[in-house]
């Protein structure tokens, strides 16, 4: 249990407190034996895993639990309790399909997608049988969009009832196995989002990036788009809008990534915890030697801030505000003290701290690829000393 870090404050809505429990107790119990299958890989677990572990949390009650069966989502606050428990495990996202990219895309679907597109896309994404990607970076070397999604250089181009996409993307998280594809490309009238059955011939997988991360399945891919044909009426919303969109699912993404991990972060320093109180050298425990014993306080301090920056923005986004400002606040400060976090438990840990022993390593380095994903700390940086010289300036600039 979570006796180290002060759970989130309890809500008035006990089912929800009793919902994050048995995600939760699933995770431990259920989820946790799974780390060492061996269809763990580079590039994620693999499809057969994951539906075996989506089976497990369909039998147990906890598959989708962020979203009512009525459709609709649980509010931001109410998610972060759910999410951080299921990040208890770096498969615990994947198992009660809380994982990104398909969480995010679940819930830009749910606000902008038509009944018809909800009922052939959303709807295999929330029963689990279904995984997804969301197709917005593009490759360094074309000059296209990374943290400047303006630079965009995917095209579509109106023809008869179609459009017809060209280009190419990068890090499209999930793209090998998934089954639905949000993409994004430059219209006429602006940015565009559609939605495509996959496999599709004229989306063709160039390779699947080596990266330091290996929690999502299928991996981050390039991808080239050559000649896609989508009708219209699988556009997702309208043309010259897509940006807006994004928007709309990124701020919220931002978070959900914060809340994962933060339940990631919890466990490396549960087990942390329990090396250091269970290791002895010079005569006594680890814990009793200051060095290791402050470290173990400073995580707990950082978790805790982690765990109150995450119930402020989720406040925020729940009055109905994009948050964009407060989302990026957010995941500066939890992207960069998980990574501390990350980097003491595995210090704490010396030599077993780097093996595959536990899943400390693994924490380490998705931590260290999660202070890039969703905006790099220093682009929110960037667009937070913006907003503080715009205000300065319409204030008058005294």
């Amino acid at each position: 249990m979570l006796e180290t870090v002060p759970a989130i404050a309890p809500r008035r809505d006990g089912s929800i407190e009793q919902l994050s429990l048995s995600v939760e107790r699933f995770v431990r119990e259920s989820v946790v034996p799974f780390e060492k299958d061996p269809r763990c890989g580079p590039h994620g677990p693999s499809d057969e895993l994951v539906q075996e572990l989506r089976d497990k949390a369909r039998e147990a009650g906890v598959l989708t639990p962020h979203i009512r069966p009525d459709g609709t989502h649980l509010s931001q606050r109410d998610t972060a309790e759910i999410l951080v428990k299921s990040g208890l495990s770096p498969l615990g996202p994947i198992a009660c399909n809380t994982m990104s990219p398909d969480e995010g895309n679940m819930y830009l679907l749910g606000k902008v997608a038509s009944a018809e597109q909800k009922t052939r896309f959303l709807d295999p994404l929330v029963s689990g049988r279904a995984r997804s990607a969301f197709l917005m970076t593009e490759p360094a070397e074309d000059g296209g969009a990374g943290s400047d999604p303006s630079m965009m250089k995917t095209l579509c181009e109106p023809e008869g009832d179609d459009w017809v996409i060209n280009g190419r993307k990068t890090f499209a998280t999930g793209a090998a196995g998934a089954q639905v594809a949000i993409v994004m490309a430059k219209a006429p009238e602006g940015a565009a989002m559609f939605l495509v059955d996959l496999p599709n011939p004229a989306i063709r997988i160039e390779r699947i990036l080596n990266t330091i991360d290996s929690a999502m399945p299928g991996g981050h891919a390039v991808v080239a788009i050559e000649n896609l044909r989508v009708p219209q009426s699988e556009m997702l919303g309208r043309p010259g809008e897509g940006f807006q969109y994004a928007q709309q699912r990124l701020a919220p993404a931002r978070l959900s990534h914060c809340m994962r991990w933060l339940g990631a972060c919890i466990r490396a320093h549960e087990i942390a915890t329990a090396y250091a109180c269970s290791r002895e050298a010079f005569g006594k425990l680890l814990i009793d030697h200051e060095g290791v014993g402050f470290m173990l306080a400073d995580n707990l301090i950082e978790l805790t801030q982690a765990r109150l920056t995450i119930d402020w923005a989720a406040d925020i986004l729940d009055t109905g505000a994009l948050g964009v400002a407060e989302s990026s606040i957010a995941k500066v400060a939890v992207s960069e003290a998980l990574m501390r976090v990350a980097d003491r438990c595995v210090q704490v840990m010396g030599g077993r701290g780097v093996t595959d022993d536990t899943i400390v390593q693994q924490v380490f380095r998705e931590i260290r690829a999660f202070r890039i994903y969703d905006g790099p700390t220093e682009v929110h940086k960037w667009s937070l000393a913006k907003k503080i010289k715009r205000e300065h300036l319409q204030g008058g600039g005294k």
